[in-house]
């Protein structure tokens, strides 16, 4: 049981001096998760409540399973602006029906990070690059900021998850503007932003929810047109099972993807940094894959939206001194009793505050220094970044990720099609063997022999390069060269297509009477060079395990020792 619910590995070693500590983080994050979580319902499009709702079974879910011992998981900026990104797309009519499909969509993306974690499929988050993050967070943040706007301004504009159509709504409704919200927010923003800077310690969030409430009660603002949250139902959320619909399910399964695979990757990265911080390695993929599922599907049943870990809220959890996950339970019975007791208090909440609140929480999001260094240093993953950005900006969101992950993959089988292809000499006085336009100076260099090195695996999208590289290098030898040696330390591995034209390539090297040799292949290598059928081409007694074995068999035969020979061709093969 230990293997499937990790509380039962922690909690039997649980240390009583521990407990002050866990107990501070997680009230402190509960301070900080009730408005957090109001906000972020409503970037979802959703009444403030939900966002309640998130902080309850979710949290519970991944106290329980969760590996992390200081993520704090729950409603979060991003996922919200998903959701809504997910569900605005479809013809929904009625806040009622809006509510089904978010709660069935966490269903479904709960479901979705189970089977993941079950079939031990967490590696598929690997193909969102940094580059694709960065740009995609970035935009996101734009967009989540713009879509503020609206409460900052005390206007009601019209839904759009583009940043474009986000500015010009906005200034079309600046002379409806008002005053009273706009001071609200602005102010919000300064008070947050100049604690911050003070102390990180300073709940920040919760003195402007606290002034916020006092100002419109005290002034009756209300009464001057400012926006409230107004009316928040009073009570725990009620079971229910989802309304599965395969259409519906046809209609948002691939934002249900985009969110799966968005919301685990947030969740490892956040663990992993706090790991870096803590020294302490608990974080197992798949399981946490597992975890946030099950989080998800348990929370739909109680009315939730999607949840994952919280950057801000993880980071104060770990800041505040948390040691074990049994923090998360103290902040659910904050949330508990607010949802109990505490909601007429946020009934005067202006929503002016809560849009401040999310600007400044994402504006932590947009990453310009990655950005700047990838320009200076990277400009091909800079473009990655660059088309992410625009996408997610200006077309959509799960199109940004789409074409960003398509991108990157691109680039990546453009990088391997034309890898680097070096020519080696043995750097005088010593045995190495380095680049030649490395080492111009310092470096032998023969007319007779030819070294090479191909810096990538051999596959079908690299074999033309190769062989066109390599016949280049002959050719510059003309008749003086005798000899070719392959230095295959860093081949991989060697598909169909390039052990045929391997092959083939020895054969073409065989009849203009130069010798082929191979050097340095690792095993897994050298059991292709047996299986495929080029040894055949290539024979035993030319391939070597280091270039320096080949050069002096090429200038000796009778060198090789049967220590190397039997190294050499040592694979899983009989022959």
């Amino acid at each position: 049981m230990q293997k499937f619910i990790p509380l039962l590995q922690w909690l039997p070693k649980y240390r009583k001096e521990n407990l002050s500590k866990d107990l501070i983080a997680g009230l402190t994050v509960g301070i900080i998760l009730i408005p957090q979580g109001m906000a972020y319902a409503m970037i979802a499009g959703l009444p403030p409540v939900y966002g309640l709702y998130a902080a309850l079974m979710p949290v519970l879910g991944y106290l329980f399973l969760g590996t992390s011992r200081q993520v704090s998981v729950g409603p979060v900026a991003m996922d919200s602006l998903l959701v809504a990104a997910g569900l605005g797309t479809l013809a929904l009519t009625g806040v009622e029906n809006y509510i089904t499909m978010a709660v069935f969509l966490a269903f479904m993306v709960g479901s979705i990070q189970f089977l993941l974690g079950v079939f031990k499929m967490g590696f598929l988050v690997n193909f969102l690059s940094k580059p694709v993050i960065s740009g995609f967070t970035s935009a996101a943040a734009l967009v989540i900021i713009f879509s503020q706007l609206k409460h900052l301004l005390g206007t009601e504009t019209e839904k759009s998850n583009h940043f474009h159509q986000l500015v010009i709504n906005a200034i079309s409704k600046i002379p409806e503007a008002n005053i009273y919200d706009i001071t609200i927010g602005v102010l919000g923003i300064i008070i947050i932003m100049v604690i911050k800077k003070i102390s990180k310690r300073i709940p920040s969030i919760l003195i402007v929810v606290v002034l916020g409430i006092l100002a419109v009660y005290l002034f009756s603002l209300e009464n001057f047109g400012v926006h409230i949250v107004g009316k928040i139902p009073t009570g725990l959320p009620s079971f229910a099972i989802p309304e599965i619909n395969l259409n519906n399910a046809l209609q948002i399964w691939p934002i249900a993807l985009t969110l799966a695979l968005v919301g685990y990757l947030e969740t490892i990265s956040i663990g992993k940094a706090l790991e870096d911080k803590s020294g302490e390695e608990t974080i197992q993929p798949n399981q946490e894959l597992i975890a946030l599922g099950v989080s998800n599907m348990l929370g739909s049943l109680f009315q939730s939206y999607s949840s994952t870990g919280s950057f801000s809220r993880s980071a104060i959890n770990g800041e505040a001194g948390a040691k074990t996950n049994l923090s998360a339970l103290f902040s659910v019975i904050m949330v508990i009793g607010t949802l109990l007791f505490l909601t007429p208090v946020f009934y005067y909440l202006p929503k002016a505050a809560l849009a401040s609140i999310i600007m400044v929480s994402v504006l932590g999001l947009i990453d310009l220094t990655y950005a700047k260094r990838l320009w200076n240093k990277r400009k091909d993953e800079f473009s990655i970044l660059l088309i992410t950005f625009l996408i997610t900006l200006f077309v959509g969101i799960p199109q940004g990720i789409l074409i960003g992950v398509l991108s990157s993959l691109l680039l990546m089988v453009y990088r391997t099609s034309k890898p680097h292809f070096a020519v080696l000499g043995k750097i005088k006085d010593s045995d190495y063997y380095k680049n030649v336009d490395r080492f111009t100076n310092d470096i032998d260099v023969r007319d007779d022999l030819l070294i090479i090195r191909f810096d990538s695996q051999l596959y079908f999208g690299n074999t033309s390069y190769f062989k066109e590289q390599l016949f280049n290098e002959i050719d510059k030898k003309a008749s003086k060269l005798k000899g070719v040696i392959l230095n295959a330390e860093a081949i991989n591995y060697i598909d169909s297509s390039a052990a045929h034209m391997l092959t083939k390539v020895i054969r073409e090297i065989h009849q203009k009477n130069i010798q082929f040799y191979i050097a340095g292949a690792i095993g897994p290598t050298r059991d292709i060079i047996f299986s495929s059928g080029i040894i055949g081409e290539l024979h035993r007694e030319f391939l070597f395990v280091r270039t320096k074995d080949a050069v002096d068999f090429f200038d000796d035969p009778t060198s090789l020792t049967s220590m190397q020979g039997k190294i050499a061709y040592q694979n899983r093969l009989k022959v």
